[in-house]
Order: structure tokens, then sequence, then C-alpha cells
């Protein structure tokens, strides 16, 4: 057994994979140009990049597992101080992120983009919001009032729903609480009509996602890593799978909705997931495997956040009539592995950049965190 506090490699690993693969699935173009895996489930349904968000979430969830230990130790002042803080900073991110680049050229003016159109929520601020809740939860309300809270925020997403609207985009409960809470001109209007795939309602689901990486990340702290980890996350999985598969007869699985069904599957396919890293990592000592995506989660909201500026500068910029992204992936991709193969290159190629910037700071020893 590990000693409370010990890491297992694997959990590390699983962070940094989880971000390679957001790269790669935020790099891609359409669905005539990129592989339907890479792409989210167009309403109801599952992909590979459907599972991304929820296990990231996951990680954060099993980092918390180590720090919130620290943070109660220094007592409820100092542990409010830091979650605020932590919660603050990573939002705010998220914010900047969305109303980049703030401003707009029109008729050779300069102007701020108004404030009052940019976006409030979103991945970071989902991210922001969940860790804070799981934090305060946890903390005041122990073991007990996780569980409760996991139970109560599950079936209460699943009353809402059913009582106040339905399963689809335009008449579901989450589109109209986020218009009345937030107003349409700071809402995502990707779907055709101003509607939040990180909205309000989905909050307290997506909790759980975090609240699940915190548990396992106690037992992953508690067993360390054997056999007897890998049996037990494994055996919880084929648990949450399978309720999760019976769920869904009556409340499919739809991650923007962040239905209650796709939070118990998504962690299904976290913990077998870890179960087959901690296997191949902490056991069958997968070094170039594990080295490679460390990279990634030693700097994982700095490497984030420049792989999602560069992306929106490469849409931002016109070379010729096209925007510089089309311009790349159409003169260094496509013309020579065709359409979804050059997307899939064109989204490894950046990835692997990426991880170049996250290689260099961490042979400098550069650690940026919230």
């Amino acid at each position: 057994m590990n000693p409370l506090g010990a890491r297992v490699r694997a959990l590390d690993v699983m962070r940094g994979a989880t971000l390679a693969l957001m790269i790669v699935v935020n790099m891609s173009i359409s669905d005539t140009l990129s592989f339907a895996p890479l792409l989210h489930a167009p309403w109801h349904g599952l992909t590979l990049t459907d599972v991304v968000f929820p296990t990231f979430l996951f990680v954060v969830g099993v980092s918390l597992s180590f720090a919130l230990e620290r943070y109660q130790a220094a007592g409820t002042a100092v542990l409010l101080r830091k979650v605020a803080l932590r919660t603050s900073v990573i939002f705010l991110c998220g914010f900047l992120l969305y109303w980049f680049p703030f401003v707009k050229w029109d008729a050779g003016t300069v102007s701020m983009l108004p404030l009052g159109e940019a976006r409030v929520l979103g991945v970071l601020q989902r991210i922001a919001l969940c860790y804070a809740l799981a934090a305060l939860i946890i903390h005041f309300g122990g073991g007990r009032g996780l569980m409760a809270f996991c139970a109560l925020a599950l079936l209460a997403n699943w009353w809402i729903f059913v009582a106040f609207g339905d399963d689809t985009l335009v008449g579901s409960a989450a589109l109209r609480l986020d218009r009345w809470l937030l107003g349409e001109a700071h809402m995502y209007h990707g779907e055709g009509v101003a509607f939040d795939p990180e909205g309000v309602l989905g909050t307290l689901p997506a909790t759980v996602n975090v609240l699940a990486g915190y548990l396992v990340g106690r037992l992953v702290r508690r067993l360390g890593a054997g056999y007897e980890l890998i049996a037990r996350l494994f055996l919880a999985s084929a648990a949450a799978i399978v309720l999760a598969l019976a769920w869904s007869s009556v409340l499919p699985f739809n991650k923007k909705l962040w239905t209650s069904s796709y939070v118990v599957v998504t962690v299904g396919i976290d913990l077998a997931a870890l179960a087959v890293l901690v296997y191949l990592v902490d056991l069958r000592r997968a070094e170039r495997v594990a080295a490679f995506f460390e990279v990634f989660g030693r700097n994982t909201l700095l490497i984030y956040l420049v792989a999602e500026l560069l992306m929106s500068v490469m849409w931002l910029l016109q070379c010729g009539d096209q925007p510089l992204f089309m311009w790349l992936y159409r003169h260094g991709f496509q013309w020579w592995t065709g359409d979804k193969p050059g997307s899939l290159a064109f989204a490894l190629t950046f990835m692997l950049a990426c991880w170049g910037l996250g290689y260099a700071l961490d042979k400098r020893g550069i650690y940026v965190r919230a």
C-alpha cells in the first residue's frame, strides 16, 4: 500500500493525454473534412470527442484529492482563499479567451469588442465552477455530503429536464435558464441559435465528474499501483457503464445538455481508461509513452491557453480569400493526404508543436499553474 500522498504516475499521464486529445479534437474542421470520432455528436449520442471534457473534469478531481488535504490542514479561511483565487483565475482566463481579440476593425477604425456581447460561460469557466463546488462540498460536507450531492445532482438534473422542458435544443430547460440568467448576447451562438453547451444547469451534474475523480484519487493513493486497484477500477467501470446504458433508454447521452446518463457513462469510461494506464505506465513501465504525455501534464493550463489562442489567431488572420487556418490545412496537408487524413495530420502536427512548447518549458523548469 502507498502512504497517503504518494503519486501514481498514470494519473499524470492521464492528465497529459487528455490535454493532447483536447487539442486534437479542437482542431477539427467540419463534418466533411474531419473524421467522425473527432467531432461532437450532433445532439444525442457519444463520440470520442464527447468524452474529452468530462475526462478533464475527472482529472481535476484527482488533482483535488492531493491539494485539498493541504488546504484543509491550513484552516478553513486559507482553504476558501485558495479556492476562490484559483477559481477566479481560471474563470477569468476562460472569459478573456472568448473575448479575444478584444478589438475590432471597422472602416479603418479600431474599437473595443462590447462586453455586452461577450460569452460568459465556457470550458475553463465550467472547470473553475465545478472545481470550486467540489472543493466546498468535500470540505463542508465530507464523504456523506459528497455522495448525497452526487445522487441529488444527477436525479434533480433528470427531473428538471422532464418537468421544465424536453431533450431538444430549443425546448430544453437548460436553454430557458441560460436565457433568463445570462441573456442571449452572452451565450454561445454556434448551434444556429443562442445555446450554451457549458451553461448553468449542466454545471451541477458536471461537478459529479470532478467528485468522481476525487474519490478515485483517494482510492489510488490508498491502494497504490497494483492489480487490486486495476480490478476495482474495472469493476466500478462496468457497473457505471451498465447503469448508464440502462438510464440512456429514458435519458439519452447528451454532452451539450450534460445529462445525468452522460455523466455516469463518462465516469465509467474514465475508470476503465485509468485502469489501463495504471497497468501500462506503472506496472509495465511504458516509459516513452509516460514521458511524452507528462510534458502536457506539467503545464496544462498554459499549453491549453496557448493552443486556443493560436487557433483563434489562425482563424482570424486572412491569407488571400481564406482564413490562415484553412490556408495551412489546404496547402500543408490536404493536397497530399486528402480531406480527412489531412485534417488529422494538421491537428497532430499542431498538437506536437504545443508539446514542443511544453518540453521547452519543462527543460527550463518553468511551470505555470493557477
